[in-house]
């Protein structure tokens, strides 16, 4: 190397300087992408929250009227045993 061009050796080193920003700016890229990816699934992962959140919201309010109607149906049953253990006693005397 004692006997290269200062030019040359300058040149050699512009050269490999620039090899090395052209490896960072890839690394940079790349991580660029990994975030872009990375907002990407969080928004989708929003998305999908906001929707597992609306159906479980319906489920439950249609649960509720579920458990309304059973009672009423219960209640019903009920009053309707009732009125038939009525008649029926009402018969056997």
């Amino acid at each position: 190397m004692a006997d290269a061009n200062p030019v040359e050796m300058a040149t050699r080193r512009l050269s490999a300087a620039l090899d090395g920003l052209e490896a960072a700016l890839e690394r940079r890229r790349g991580a660029d992408q990994g975030d872009v990816a990375l907002a990407e699934q969080v928004s989708s992962l929003g998305a999908d929250r906001s929707r597992l959140a609306a159906e479980l919201d319906q489920q439950a309010a249609r649960a509720q009227k579920l458990e309304a109607t059973t009672r009423e149906i219960s209640q019903r049953l009920d009053a309707a045993m009732e009125a038939v253990q009525t008649v029926v006693d009402a018969h056997e005397n």
